[in-house]
């Protein structure tokens, strides 16, 4: 079994790295999604996500207070990334 995975892991790593990635669009994002929960108001996951031709990279982590969270955080400063709220 674990052969199996291992080598279809294999294989798409070898055609993710072999694609041509130079067309791919690139996406830089900050998404805000608020809590629905009762205890949670005010509270929120935020969701950092960088695709480009050279790398992709995600990254998520839930705040208490997200927006304040997102003023502060080097992304959102360097005014390249669009910020979503959901």
């Amino acid at each position: 079994m674990y052969d199996k995975v291992r080598a279809h892991r294999e294989a798409l790593k070898h055609a993710w790295f072999n694609f041509d990635h130079s067309q791919t669009p690139e996406v830089k994002e900050i998404i805000v999604t608020m809590d629905t929960y009762p205890d949670r108001v005010g509270m929120g996951v935020v969701k950092i996500v960088k695709d480009t031709k050279d790398s992709y990279t995600s990254f998520s982590t839930h705040q208490e207070n997200p927006f304040l969270y997102v003023s502060e955080c080097k992304e959102f400063n360097s005014g390249e990334f669009e910020l979503i709220v959901q």
